[in-house]
């Protein structure tokens, strides 16, 4: 086949290129220029797609022997993955920018433009597998190192996607034997330190980063039942399960830590409360796509597993789709699940799909209090149609 390799300048890509190249492909080595930063630099793990990574393509690309180019994708990385981490926190919600790249830069357009280019498929340095059935569907899968895996963050590839994708490194048991196999090949990145943190953010400051191009507004800090304990800077520097740097200037009745519980942007306010309240009794979506071929019916109820981050454990579940969205109970409660996050379905190793999370239902309902309204008793004071009561007395 005719194999666009996509090459960060890391390790795991260049050995995913090699790979192809030693199963007869005809490969060719591509660098996404995610900004057009010109001083965009490395800091030991720190930042990705910078200028140190394209030259260090380039030389794995050339230990190879085949052809090399840069791609300039900035402009599409700004709109869809960017422009997207920002009006998320807007929103009040917690973005996943990884998800958002593979979903709309290398698996969306940089897929698009090889197939246009006459390439039969894309190449990466994830650590997930492919499972092509008797009828020639595809199935993504687990890789054989869990400690590695990488199926969260492809969980958004379509079954039309997953036809042209290639994932070499997807049998590989472990990250130790990568870095051997790039240092017998000779291949100059084998030491070199995986990146971690948002890329285009790479000194991890992504407070500050964000109070930059929204501005910084002061609201109030509150608990569940609207008392003001504190006060903030800016919502979007908050969110859900944290506990540092609240800053509250009123302990809690039990003297026990709090936690932010919920953003909301459009009245500015950071709601707080009691750990117990992060869990969640179950999630829905209604951007959901399958990995693959979908349930027969996934109206009705299926058993699964459920992982709501990239490192997190599967915890067994139920879903279904219901009015258009994808519901996810688990079998016990989730902690810290925040709306924008990407929750990935998976039938023992099978990614059979995702959704973002738009809605979450907490396990531990706000207790009574005089601040809180007895609905019963108000529903109980509405006259009949027709009629008088203390309402209408008033």
């Amino acid at each position: 086949m005719r194999v666009l390799a996509a090459m960060s300048g890391g390790v795991d890509s260049a050995v995913a290129a090699a790979r192809a190249v030693d199963a007869g492909h005809d490969v060719v080595g591509v660098h996404l220029a995610l900004s057009r930063m010109p001083g965009t630099l490395r800091t030991g793990s720190r930042g990705c797609c910078t200028i140190e990574d394209s030259m260090d393509a380039q030389r794995a690309a050339a230990s190879l022997g085949i052809p090399y180019y840069v791609w300039d994708f900035s402009a599409r990385f700004k709109e869809d993955v960017v422009d997207d981490f920002v009006a998320e926190y807007q929103a009040g919600r917690t973005p996943n920018p990884c998800m958002r790249c593979n979903e709309r830069i290398k698996f969306a357009a940089l897929l698009e433009k090889a197939l246009a280019l006459g390439f039969d498929a894309v190449a990466t340095g994830h650590y997930a597998s492919i499972v092509t059935g008797p009828d020639g569907s595809r199935e993504l899968h687990r890789s054989a190192a869990w400690a590695k895996d990488q199926s969260y963050v492809l969980g958004v590839l379509t079954a039309e996607q997953l036809q042209h994708a290639m994932f070499p490194l997807g049998a590989t048991p472990s990250k130790d034997e990568v870095r051997a196999e790039a240092a017998a090949r000779g291949l100059t990145v084998a030491q070199k330190p995986d990146s971690y943190d948002i890329c285009f953010i790479p000194d991890g400051d992504t407070r500050g980063w964000l109070a930059e191009r929204v501005g910084s507004e002061t609201g109030d800090v509150v608990e569940r039942d609207g008392t003001v304990v504190g006060s903030h800077d800016g919502a979007h520097g908050y969110t859900v399960g944290q506990r540092r740097g609240l800053a509250l200037g009123r302990p809690a009745a039990d003297g026990k830590p709090r936690f932010v519980l919920e953003i909301r942007p459009k009245d500015n306010t950071v709601v707080v409360g009691p750990k117990e309240a992060l869990d969640v009794a179950s999630l829905s979506g209604t951007r959901y796509t399958w990995a693959g071929a979908a349930p027969a019916d996934p109206s009705t109820p299926f058993r699964c597993d459920v992982q709501i981050r990239a490192h997190a454990d599967p915890e067994p579940a139920t879903a279904r789709i219901e009015d258009g969205a994808l519901v996810i109970v688990p079998d016990a409660p989730l902690s810290g699940v925040a709306p924008g996050q990407t929750a990935v379905v998976y039938v023992g190793t099978r990614v059979l799909g995702q959704c973002t999370i738009d809605t979450t239902v907490s396990a531990a309902p706000v207790p009574a209090s005089p601040r809180t309204p007895d609905l019963a008793r108000l529903t109980s004071l509405v006259p009949p149609a027709g009629g008088t009561g203390v309402g209408g007395a008033r």
